[in-house]
């Protein structure tokens, strides 16, 4: 048995000495005219052709895939984060002191403008009222008698009856009773001034956004009475970028997306002139309707301006590539077939593709292989057609 082993070990190890060192006799005796190629050229030989390999007719010819583009006209909107604003928001104050008597109104409640909000006490103020009305006739009377008098001195004098003395404190006599019915009428009117401020209304319609102030309390000039809201129309307000901002125009159609899920319409009406000082931004504010009140004050909101229409090429995002310079654009197919920069600047990004601009009409683009080119590269492309 330990024979038949080791005449075993001696027949492999001759069959791999000629497979190894006598393999070209061996295939010789076995009939074969050539070689067979090796296995590096066989893997070479049906490794299929990919891009940026070179292709077969000349080894400095890089093969690529291209899609011929054409130019559409598309929408352009101003993209821009913002939120929801009240229309008119204000704090109505007590412009006087007094005790409040009128029961409050709780916070939600919807008011219109004029109603009442807050009723205070009048104290002495119709006493006063009074008191300057009664004045007010007393100097009536005063100026009634002192025009007849100055009427009959001035008679007199033209006759020659009376010296031009009494004609002057004639005068001068008339003369105060009628600043004394200016202090009189005065008087009223601080007092009806002061009765009225008594009673503190809304300055327009909306809605409380606080209770008003308490049955009891004691109001000095300054205090708050109840905060108001307005909330239809509603306004969405954003900050426009100063590289956008030539873009936007008042009167421009705009669309929001609420946080909430809300798709709203509304109109551009303001575009500040003077930019934010720390973030070099330019305010803008859009009016929507909000006639069901459902849109609330400060809530998150992606604005989108109208405006005018853009020529672009819709690509796949894989074709964008970098330059040297580090500047984002796509390589091209010139007329000779040689591969060529192009910059775009990106206007929209879609589940389509990217939509960009700054390319002619008709271009070829490279969409893959980009990165195995530079300027000037001979190319061999096989086209595609755009999925639309």
């Amino acid at each position: 048995m330990r024979l038949i082993s080791i005449l075993t070990a001696v027949a492999v190890m001759a069959t791999l000495y000629l497979f190894v060192f006598e393999r070209e006799r061996l295939l010789g005796f076995a009939g074969a005219d050539a070689p067979e190629a090796s296995a590096a050229e066989m893997a070479a030989a049906e490794a299929p052709e990919t891009p940026g390999a070179a292709a077969d007719s000349d080894p400095g010819i890089v093969a690529v895939v291209a899609r011929r583009s054409q130019a559409e006209v598309i929408d352009s909107a101003v993209i821009v984060r913002g939120r929801t604003e009240a229309a008119r928001q204000v704090d109505v104050r007590a412009e006087t002191s007094g005790l409040v008597v009128s029961p409050p109104l709780r916070k939600g409640a919807a008011v219109d403008a004029g109603q009442l909000m807050c009723q205070l006490d009048t104290g002495t103020r119709d006493i006063a009222l009074a008191e300057a009305q009664a004045r007010r006739l007393e100097a009536d009377a005063r100026l009634a008698d002192a025009e007849i008098n100055q009427r009959a001195a001035s008679q007199l004098s033209a006759d020659g009856f009376a010296s031009e003395t009494r004609v002057t404190a004639a005068n001068a006599a008339a003369q105060s009773a009628r600043a004394a019915v200016q202090s009189a009428e005065a008087a009223i009117a601080s007092a009806e001034n002061e009765l009225e401020k008594l009673q503190i209304a809304a300055p327009f319609s909306g809605l409380l956004e606080s209770d008003t102030a308490e049955l009891g309390a004691l109001l000095q000039p300054g205090a708050l009475c109840g905060t108001v809201i307005q909330l239809d129309p509603i306004k969405l307000v954003g900050f426009v970028p100063e590289t956008e901002v030539d873009r936007v125009q008042v009167g421009a159609q705009a669309a929001s997306r609420l946080a909430s899920g809300r798709e709203v319409l509304g109109q551009v009406t303001f575009l500040s002139r003077s930019a934010d000082e720390n973030t070099r931004t330019f305010r803008v504010e859009v009016e929507v309707a909000n006639t069901d009140l459902a849109i609330r004050d400060g809530q998150t909101a992606e604005i989108l301006i109208a405006s005018d229409g853009a020529t672009a090429h819709l690509l796949p995002q894989s074709a964008l590539t970098l330059n040297d310079e580090g500047r984002l654009g796509v390589r091209l197919i010139d007329g000779e077939s040689r591969a060529a920069f192009a910059p775009v600047s990106v206007l929209r990004d879609t589940t389509d593709g990217i939509w960009v601009a700054g390319l002619e009409e008709e271009v070829a683009v490279i969409i893959v292989g980009q990165e195995f080119v530079t300027d000037g590269v001979p190319v061999a492309p096989a086209f595609e057609e755009a999925a639309r």
